[in-house]
């Protein structure tokens, strides 16, 4: 059964592209020709999308014959292909740019997520993502995170209490921000995590004083004020780095002893992953 999220997010990118038809195919098309196609591959990296693409041409034409020849989350070189499709011609031509446009954007996210989450493989520590995504394309975003080997931070505002430094500021403290939050979850019965972002060790030392949180978040801190930071929590907390980290910093960050490091590039500022669907 599809997800009720991204039932709509089809069924709603599908209005938008089709509208009061595929005109072009119907034009120009027999509505009984059937035809063969194929995924293919134009770039290097990690495919991801073709559990999508299949649920798509579902929605699209439950008579498509859809057959897998890779898996979400394999390396692929140029010329691959990755599935084939077979059926109404229009049916194809009415799911083909929604397929693409998915397959893209979540294989180069994957793509992207893998290169980072490659370099700390070996260490106890775990690639976030962030809530810089598409608007409305944020759950098959963070679903290519999770095929490229990194895991979702909060999907939304809604699922964990995330207190930042604007939050600090207009609250008048991290103290009074932390209180009126746990005051606001006790009222409220709400069962949700508290991560606090800290841009300092004094406000690090803040937190701790107030305690009874999920996780403290560095943010923008260097090297050493990461390594200092870790000690003085000392495992009473979760540690997160975030913050302009890249490739080039994302190990010696993980070396830190930090449990998490979040990354807003790995869904944003992306350059799409080159793939076409051609009948033959």
């Amino acid at each position: 059964m599809i997800n009720k999220n991204l039932n709509n997010f089809i069924e709603n990118a599908l209005l938008e592209d089709i509208g009061s038809g595929d005109h072009s195919s119907i034009a120009s098309i027999s509505p009984h020709k059937e035809n063969k196609a194929k995924l293919l591959i134009k770039d290097n990296g990690i495919i991801a999308g073709i559990s999508l693409a299949q649920i798509i041409f579902n929605k699209v034409d439950p008579k498509l014959d859809f057959t897998t020849i890779l898996k979400d989350g394999d390396k692929v070189n140029n010329g691959d292909i990755a599935f084939t499709i077979k059926g109404k011609t229009h049916s194809i031509l009415k799911s083909e740019r929604l397929v693409l446009n998915c397959m893209q954007n979540m294989s180069a996210i994957a793509t992207k997520t893998n290169q980072f989450s490659s370099l700390i493989s070996h260490l106890e520590c775990t690639l976030l993502d962030t809530r810089k995504t598409t608007p409305l394309n944020r759950l098959i975003e963070k679903w290519a995170v999770r095929i490229g080997g990194g895991e979702n931070h909060r999907f939304g505002l809604y699922d964990m209490i995330m207190i930042k430094d604007n939050h600090i500021d207009a609250a008048g403290g991290i103290s009074n921000a932390i209180k009126r939050t746990k005051e606001y979850l006790n009222n409220n019965n709400k069962n949700l995590d508290i991560i606090v972002e800290v841009r300092n060790i004094k406000e690090v030392k803040e937190v701790l004083q107030e305690g009874n949180i999920k996780r403290i978040l560095l943010d923008n801190f260097n090297y050493r004020q990461t390594k200092e930071a870790v000690k003085i929590i000392n495992k009473k907390y979760e540690v997160e780095s975030s913050g302009g980290i890249t490739k080039e910093s994302i190990l010696e960050y993980a070396k830190c002893g930090v449990n998490f490091i979040s990354v807003g590039e790995l869904t944003n500022s992306l350059k799409n992953f080159d793939l076409s669907l051609k009948i033959f």
